[in-house]
């Protein structure tokens, strides 16, 4: 077993504050700064002293300066020394965090190979089960998905969803010629951005917690499924379940390559097209045989011009198809992965493949939808994002957030309109290529910021809350 991120047993609650919520005593004597948990209320309404500089890419209005400040005041006045601690705590830990994801990234985890996602899955409960989690697997058809859950200050509060994955894009036997290797301030390797890197530094937000005698200040649940690369089939419906009741959900999958979050995400499906066609011999008897190949390549010439509709992006992701070269195929097949900026782009590209006919007598088309993920938009007014943002200018951090190309397990929530942001994960850049990597220099700004929003009462994040 690899060497998990072990903080100190958190301190049991002492005393009750005003409200009825349990304040936590104070941390053993040591050179920790003392961190107490402010009374108030999620959404109390709280003055301002700390403003946020915004960077160029989004510029703050006077709206989102005004409500940012709450944030930071709740941080830096009502949590004393909050600040100063966890960048402290999470400069020593960010070696240990570099160490955990090097051991996760060393275990080989590809998408559909249950005993390699299991042994991973196991490793992970256990680092998670040493910063205080309960853990639980739950099987599914391509390997186990986990389901963590942190007890809070205030259990009456709807709890913090964060979801992740440990499935990766990467092949058995990748390390063996791209093992990981630190260079110039890079950790690089298969899977260390997307995410191992991302869940060792949840883990390790959690340990710096618990070392500063802290629990998170309401229930943190989380899901790590196993099966996202593939478009979550089946682990989808572990974090539907889990959406509940959420005040807001979280992703671990890396930020943009500067750092910034991500604010909304394109839809996405995956599509594999069948077509069945008649095999025959290619220079006795060509003319009773029907080419599944060459049906299928009309197909993907259809497919494309469907899919050159604004808002909608293909893929052609995988073709195979016949037997020889002197068979005529029988059978052909193409998976096809597709992108939508709008439901409405969705919903028409899937209906017209949907209606996709043979071009030539004797063939059969069939498509078949795999995965499919709605897109999350953008909206106006981002509160999850301006509280985010305001903690990390406590932290001596900038941050801001901006839409993502790619889709992920927050599309679920985020289509629905919950509060939602991605993007907590290791900053760094080339997920699915072969220069994926992190940069080290960012793992104790994320330890930190990851830690202070798990510790910080959530400000009210829409109209009508649940706590």
């Amino acid at each position: 077993m690899s060497p998990q991120i072990v903080g100190s047993p958190a301190a049991p609650s002492a005393a009750a504050t005003p409200d009825g919520a349990s304040a936590p005593a104070p941390a053993p004597a040591s050179d920790r700064a003392p961190v107490a948990v402010p009374a108030a209320a999620d959404g109390d309404a709280l003055t301002a002293t700390t403003t946020v500089t915004a960077t160029a890419t989004a510029p703050v209005t006077a709206h989102a300066t005004a409500t940012a400040t709450v944030t930071a005041t709740a941080a830096a006045t009502a949590l004393p020394g909050l600040p100063r601690a966890l960048s402290t705590r999470a400069r020593t830990l960010a070696g240990a965090v570099r160490r955990r994801c090097t051991d996760l990234a060393r275990i080989e985890s590809p998408s559909g190979d249950a005993p390699r996602l299991d042994a991973l899955a196991e490793e992970l409960s256990a680092g998670f089960r040493a910063t205080g989690a309960t853990a639980r697997r739950e099987p599914g058809p391509a390997g186990d998905h986990l389901v963590l859950e942190w007890e809070g200050q205030d259990e009456t509060l709807p709890h913090l969803l964060i979801v992740g994955h440990h499935d990766t894009v990467w092949p058995v036997g990748t390390l063996a010629d791209w093992p990981v290797t630190e260079q110039d301030g890079l950790l690089s390797g298969p899977g260390v951005v997307d995410m191992k890197g991302g869940l060792a530094i949840l883990e390790g937000a959690f340990a710096l917690l618990a070392d500063l005698g802290q629990r998170p200040h309401r229930a943190v649940r989380l899901v790590v499924v196993s099966d996202e690369e593939v478009g979550s089939p089946d682990g989808r419906r572990l974090v539907e379940r889990q959406l509940r009741g959420a005040a807001a959900v979280l992703g671990l999958e890396p930020p943009h390559p500067d750092g910034r979050l991500k604010t909304a995400r394109r839809g996405s499906t995956r599509v594999r097209l069948t077509v069945t066609g008649r095999e025959a011999h290619a220079g006795n008897d060509a003319q009773d045989g029907v080419s599944a190949v060459d049906e299928l390549v009309d197909q993907l010439v259809v497919v494309r011009g469907l899919a050159g509709q604004p808002g909608t992006e293909l893929n052609a992701g995988r073709i195979s198809g016949g037997s020889r070269a002197n068979v005529i195929a029988g059978r052909a097949e193409a998976e096809l992965g597709l992108r939508f900026s709008t439901v409405e782009a969705q919903r028409r590209t899937l209906d017209n493949l949907a209606r996709l006919t043979a071009l030539r007598p004797g063939a059969r088309v069939r498509t078949e939808v795999l995965s499919s993920r709605p897109a999350w938009p953008e909206r106006t007014g981002n509160p999850l994002l301006r509280h985010v943002r305001s903690l990390a200018a406590v932290l001596g951090q900038q941050l801001d957030g901006g839409p993502a190309g790619g889709a992920g397990d927050t599309n679920l929530p985020g289509s629905r309109g919950l509060p939602t942001l991605d993007g907590f994960g290791a900053v760094g850049a080339g997920a699915h290529a072969r220069h994926e990597h992190i940069r080290l220099d960012q793992l104790a700004p994320r330890i930190a910021l990851l830690a202070a929003l798990l510790a910080v009462p959530l400000p009210r994040l829409r109209d009508r809350t649940e706590g």
